[in-house]
């Protein structure tokens, strides 16, 4: 077995990955030679019942993560889930395995296990005599819905506690989906999900009064002091309170019938219990009180297109503590009169007219406060009046190089395409309320059509006709690595949370995937070092909702070591202490402050670890929780501007129990609040790790004068107690907010069509020491927003009457890559900038090596100075006011905005089926396209290594090899510049991608693509590794076109590996899927990424190029001028004689010519990238 898949077997057990129930199929493979028992037979598919919600099943793509090394060929499904995380449901009802030439185990005659619930094994011992296991591909079939029951609850209470009465129990079962479910939505599964039976609180005693003796405690079951406890009724009455340790026993006569209490606490939400009395003279009960926690949206309307005339419902869900029950609607920002609306989170509006189109969002509240939705779009149109227009829009694709140009100069065709807007709904479409997409605009019909290009016809497909249809449902992913803010250390194994769900673990490398849930506008998750070295990172990741997969770092927090103190006596904890800084404030500890969860006091050794993060260190801000934000009391998500946050962990010394603490101070001086303004706001608050968002816990005011041996300084002092909370912020809410428009491109040309879309722009608040803004003092809030076809506006402080008040630090990733800002120095240019002056001036933009040219060139620094709006040069961008928000994401892209770029030159893709990969519902399934899957992409590059004088363009020309629908027609081109390698003379390697072999878009049968790769000059092929050709004879048929100025084969359908000089990578963005695999093939390596070329490792051919003599044309360009003769030269030249065999490694080719010294390397983004230093760092 592979030593791939014992690992992933491994780390799979070690997550405690396995089913909660009894597996049916749970038998061992064989050890001391004999043969392992064989697993049971799938279960029959009618007994499954996978129509309950009426969509029946369907099956997953292939798999193959081992080889039929060792004793055999193991696809375990344990293995398959860690490794490719969510692409199989949770309980699969049916497998399938074929070999890599998909013939069934039946047909070569070997002897295999397969199990819908282990996966598939093949033990070489079990075999014929002299045959060994195949290499086997698995998928599994999976309900669409895949609905099952939970487990029973246990019975409820009695519903009459009063003694001498008879009542009812019940007991109920969820209808589960292993699927994430949009909030709302109803699923259905066959059978009961309530019982009930009857019950009887038995004979009343004889007793005239009794003692009522309780508790009051947290949801984690920690006492709660000095709760008022209250007998129900009109009016309730007060019977006492709980003590230290959240007790409390009252005199009351409740012997003849039942009654209520209930406990209230501030901060808390009230909690009612009933009270019987039990003929043993002491009536018992119990009160759990939850902490008051501002409600939180769930569930957001969704946009909705519908004809004049017709219904529409609008829906929206809160969550919090109490659950909200008042829901407000408004229209275009006005509130809705109550007889216009339902009360409740639905609005259903009957026979709409035109003037009811716009914006609705809805605003919930409960005492603990209030929320408000984001706005959903409702488009009114006119009866007959079509919201998908037949015609598609433009859009330009580029041409090879080999193709004329136009009248105007361009070798751009315009290939049309179609909107994905939502079409008009009917009477039985969904509702909006969480269920299925509707209809959208989309591709109906395609052309064939064929262009002239040096002597030959490139075939391209163009859009004929849009239509509506179902929308497609493209999955959202995050994906990234979590790691130390301080060493780089991989959080390996950590558990990943969204709300209070556990959804996963992060890999051994802290490589993470979160598939994002249906109808989520903010996606928080929390990551837990189950070895307590880190705090809790609790991030709200950024992500792109029309699909696919964005990657983030995510950065921890290093727990601060603890030291010991004496719980008996009182402590003061600094916070920000750091060399030759003063610290912010500290944390004062009276004598007998730490409680245990009974509420005992704890007088004993503490070992107390408070970290603090400090905003005056701008390297911290990577590694602060959430994203600053709180809900006002508009239900307006806002931001904060912190001056430091600090997580607290205090234990018992020789236990290790967890220890609370009752009220203790925050004292934060003074003197480190460089805006006088914010002293009267500054504000304590507290984390709620489920929401993301920021909850007050009190007011810092002015002490009332000066510790001892600091009279100098001056405090403010807030109070709090720390119990289920544990981290904390000194915030203050900041008002003066604007939007900044930042768009991406491809390349310097900065042309509009050529933005890309799905790059993550990250802003980081500064407060510039004045007289150097490059030096920034402190930050104060960052952001991160994805880019959309119109760029994106990221929030940021700004003031209008100083411009330097605040600045912001910018950068932009896609997958991992940092892009490039343009250049400030050494002459500013306001066009490549993108803003006109003089407001460019104003702004002081700054790229980050402005000043030293050794630094990262992949961010910039401006001040954030909000427009004026009797100045007309401020009026067009790129900073925005806070209430423009739709003016910046409408604002074309002549408007002023601020720019990065992608390094790439000499690079060049063509497919004949267009698809724009930021975008994934612009895919089309046809037989020749690139990508035959839109819900998970596979990339596929070959490492070609150059030895001649310069860099040389390789290209690669992709044809259907096998599938009858598909061979001998162009699937795509795709052209590479290869790049140095700084350690080898006169050595390059290029990169280039290939398409993958597999199956086409119907899924029915895979295809062999047939890879020609060419490079270009006057070059010789010297050496193909060993171990890709032995594969390829081993997978017949062969290429017959082995010409020696180029190299061709059948593309393996097997994902191989750097042994081979190939490459695979799949992921659901084909953006990342292909970075990851460049970045694997320049370093050599199966699980490696490097920037840097490394020539002479991991290749797949080799090529000696030199400088060819006068007027000869060297193969690749008579494959540019006219590819049918050279493909005829190539089978010519091999129906003349088949090549000699060479030793294993080589070819039988000569080399060619020596090549001189290296020549300069041009950069390309996934390459030769220098890596540079931030600002500060050594």
């Amino acid at each position: 077995m592979g030593e791939l898949a014992l690992a992933l077997l491994a780390l799979a057990a070690l997550h405690g990955a396995g089913a909660t129930e009894p597996l049916e199929n749970d038998s061992e493979p064989g050890k001391g030679g004999t043969a392992g028992k064989p697993w049971k037979a799938a279960p029959n598919l009618a007994e499954l019942d996978l129509d309950t919600a009426g969509k029946g099943a369907e099956w997953t793509s292939w798999f193959n993560i081992d080889h039929p090394g060792g004793d055999g060929d193991h696809e375990s499904l344990e293995a398959i889930r860690f490794y490719y995380r969510g692409r199989v449901c949770e309980r699969p009802v049916a497998i399938q395995a074929r070999t890599t030439e998909w013939e069934l185990p039946e047909e070569v005659g070997e002897v295999v296990h397969a199990s819908p619930k282990k996966g598939f094994r093949c033990i070489n011992k079990e075999q014929p005599p002299g045959k060994t296991c195949s290499n086997y591909h698995i998928r599994f079939l999976c309900p669409l819905e895949h609905i099952y029951w939970s487990h029973w609850s246990s019975w409820s209470p009695c519903s009459r506690r009063a003694c001498g009465s008879s009542g009812t129990q019940t007991r109920a079962r969820r209808c589960l989906s292993a699927r994430p479910v949009a909030a709302l939505k109803e699923v259905k599964c066959k059978g009961k999900a309530v019982e009930r039976r009857p019950c009887s609180a038995g004979p009343c005693p004889a007793c005239p009064e009794h003692t009522l003796q309780g508790t009051v405690v947290t949801s984690s079951g920690a006492a709660l002091p000095d709760a008022k406890i209250y007998l129900e009724g009109s009016p309730p009455a007060l019977l006492g309170h709980s003590d230290a340790h959240g007790r409390f026993a009252v005199m009351a006569g409740l012997c003849q019938g039942a009654a209520n209490i209930s406990a209230h606490r501030e901060g808390f939400a009230p909690a009612l219990a009933p009270v019987a009395s039990n003929g043993s003279g002491v009536a018992p009960v119990q009160l759990r009180l939850r902490r008051l926690e501002k409600p939180y949206m769930v569930l957001h309307p969704s946009a909705q297109v519908r004809e004049a005339g017709q219904d529409v419902t609008f829906c929206c869900k809160a969550s919090g503590t109490p659950v909200p029950r008042k829901y407000y609607w408004y229209h275009n920002g006005t509130l809705l009169e109550r007889k216009a609306q339902q009360p409740g989170s639905r609005l259903a509006l009957r026979g709409l007219a035109p003037e009811q189109a716009g914006t609705y969002h809805c605003k919930a509240s409960s005492e603990a406060g209030a929320i408000r939705s984001a706005p959903a779009q409702l488009t009114v149109l006119a009866q007959g009046q079509q919201s998908c227009r037949s015609e598609p829009e433009p859009s330009l694709v580029e041409l090879p190089s080999e193709c004329p140009q136009d009248a105007t100069g361009s070798r751009h065709y315009n290939v049309g395409r179609c909107p994905p807007s939502p079409c008009a709904g009917g009477p039985a479409d969904p509702s909006g309320c969480g269920g299925p997409t509707g209809h959208c605009c989309g591709v109906r019909r395609m052309e064939l059509r064929e262009i002239p290009c040096a002597g030959s016809l490139l075939p391209v497909k163009v859009v004929a006709e849009c239509g509506c249809g179902p929308c497609a449902q493209p999955r959202v992913l995050v994906q990234g690595r979590v790691t130390a803010a301080d060493t780089g250390e991989p959080l390996r194994f950590g558990q990943i949370f969204l709300g209070g769900r556990k959804v996963g673990f992060t890999g051994y490398k802290g490589s993470f995937t979160i598939e994002v849930p249906p109808d989520t506008q903010r996606l928080v998750a929390r990551f837990v070092d189950r070895q307590q070295r880190f705090v809790d990172a609790i991030k709200v990741l950024p992500f792109d909702r029309r699909g696919g997969s964005v990657y983030q770092e995510v950065k921890m927090l290093r727990k601060k070591e603890p030291v010991d103190l004496d719980g008996s006596r009182g402590n003061a904890i600094p916070l920000g202490e750091a060399s030759g800084r003063e610290p912010i404030g500290e944390l004062v500890l009276p004598a007998g402050a730490f409680l245990r969860s009974s509420g005992e006091v704890f007088n004993g050794t503490v070992r107390a670890s408070v970290t603090f993060l400090d905003p005056r260190d701008v390297a911290t801000a990577s590694a602060a929780s959430s994203d600053l934000s709180f809900a006002n009391a508009e239900g307006e998500i806002v931001p904060l501007r912190t001056y430091g946050m600090f997580s607290v962990d205090f234990r018992e010394g020789e236990s290790g129990a967890a220890l609370q603490t009752g009220p203790v101070q925050v004292r934060m001086d003074t003197g480190q609040v460089w805006m006088p303004e914010h002293l009267q706001k500054m504000k304590l608050w507290s984390l709620n790790p489920e929401t993301g968002l920021w909850e007050e816990e009190g007011i810092l005011r002015p002490a009332g004068g000066s510790r001892r041996r600091r009279e100098e300084r001056t405090f403010l002092v807030g109070n709090l107690e720390i119990r289920e909370r544990r981290l904390f912020n000194l915030d203050v809410p900041e008002d003066r907010r604007c939007f900044v428009k930042v768009r991406a491109y491809s390349n310097e040309k900065f042309n509009a069509y050529e933005q890309l879309e799905g790059v993550v722009i990250s802003l980081i608040n500064l407060e510039p020491q004045p007289g150097y803004p490059s030096n920034p003092r402190a930050w104060g809030r960052f952001d991160s927003v994805v880019t959309g076809p119109n760029g994106a506006c990221l929030p940021a402080f700004c003031d209008g009457q100083r411009p330097d008040a605040y600045s912001a630090y910018v950068t932009a990733t896609l997958g991992g890559e940092e892009l490039e800002a343009v250049a400030s120095s050494p002459k500013l240019n306001p066009s490549a900038v993108g803003v006109s002056q003089p407001y460019l001036g104003k702004l002081g933009y700054r790229r980050s090596d402005h000043d030293d040219p050794d630094l990262k060139k992949t961010a910039f620094q401006i001040n954030v100075a909000k427009p004026d709006p009797n100045n007309v040069d401020e009026s067009n961008g790129p900073i925005y006011s806070y209430r423009s928000l739709e003016e910046c994401e409408r604002a074309p892209a002549s408007a002023n905005h601020l720019r990065f770029y992608r390094v790439e030159v000499d690079k060049y893709e063509y497919n004949v089926v267009p698809f724009k990969e930021s975008d994934l519902t612009s895919w089309t399934g046809d037989y020749l396209s690139w990508w035959p899957n839109p819900q998970e992409f596979r990339a596929c590059f070959i490492k070609v290594q150059i030895e001649g004088p310069q860099e040389y363009m390789v290209r690669s020309r992709n044809v259907g090899g096998t599938h009858p629908r598909t061979r001998g027609q162009l699937y795509g081109l795709r052209d590479t510049r290869s790049v140095r390698d700084a350690a080898l003379d006169g050595t390059s390697a290029a990169c280039v991608e290939f398409k993958c072999s597999g199956m086409l878009f119907d899924q029915g049968l895979a295809d062999r693509t047939l890879v020609s790769v060419v490079p270009q000059g006057s070059c010789r092929r010297t050496a193909v590794n060993g171990l890709l050709r032995e594969y390829l004879s081993r997978h017949p048929p062969p290429a017959d076109n082995n010409h020696t100025g180029a190299f061709a084969m059948l593309a393996p359908l097997d994902p191989l590996g750097h042994n081979y000089g190939i490459y695979t990578v799949t992921d659901q963005n084909p953006r990342l899927a292909k970075e990851i695999a460049i970045g694997r093939c320049f370093d050599g390596t199966s699980d490696g990424f490097s920037r840097e070329m490394k020539a002479g490792v991991g290749t797949a051919v080799t090529f000696a190029c030199q400088e060819r003599p006068p007027g000869r044309e060297s193969f690749f360009q008579r494959l540019l001028t006219a590819p049918a003769e050279a493909l005829a030269e190539i089978r010519r030249e091999m129906g003349a004689g088949e090549l000699r065999r060479a030793p294993p490694e080589v070819m039988d080719f000569p080399s060619g010519a020596q090549a001189p010294g290296p020549t300069p390397t041009r950069r390309t983004p996934s390459s030769s990238r220098r890596p540079g230093r931030v600002r500060g760092q050594p």
